[in-house]
């Protein structure tokens, strides 16, 4: 299943609960060079998440608050979720294919961990 978005805003769906009460989060997706690599540099919060499409790891060098990043393959199944502090770099995931972002603790509220299957929807 190889996803090819483009730069933009999003939807994430979270079906935690085996798809009773999905959680719908803003997305921005960054899927260009440039856009990945500006990630959620210079900024104080996050409104949802950011997805880096195609990515296996990430680091918060430069960055202003702690993160939430899941790890999800290439059927968007999340392979693992860490909250990492600025200044640090994450290790790669040899099956990760997607990285997602957002404000620390947010992923636990939407319900997000390991074995979960999300949605991207891409918005016009």
């Amino acid at each position: 299943m190889g996803r090819r978005w483009l730069d933009g805003p999003g939807k994430l769906i979270v079906r935690a609960g085996g798809g009773a009460g999905a959680v719908a989060v803003p997305l921005e997706i960054a899927a260009s060079y440039r856009a990945r690599t500006k990630g959620l540099l210079g900024r104080d919060s996050v409104d949802g998440a950011i997805l880096l499409s195609p990515a296996n790891s990430v680091h918060t060098f430069r960055m202003r608050i702690p993160i939430d990043v899941a790890y999800l393959d290439r059927d968007l199944t999340v392979i693992a979720v860490h909250t990492m502090k600025p200044w640090r770099l994450g290790l790669p995931r040899l099956r990760s294919r997607h990285v997602l972002e957002s404000e620390a603790g947010a992923m636990e509220g939407w319900g997000l961990r390991a074995g979960v299957r999300v949605e991207v929807t891409a918005e016009a």
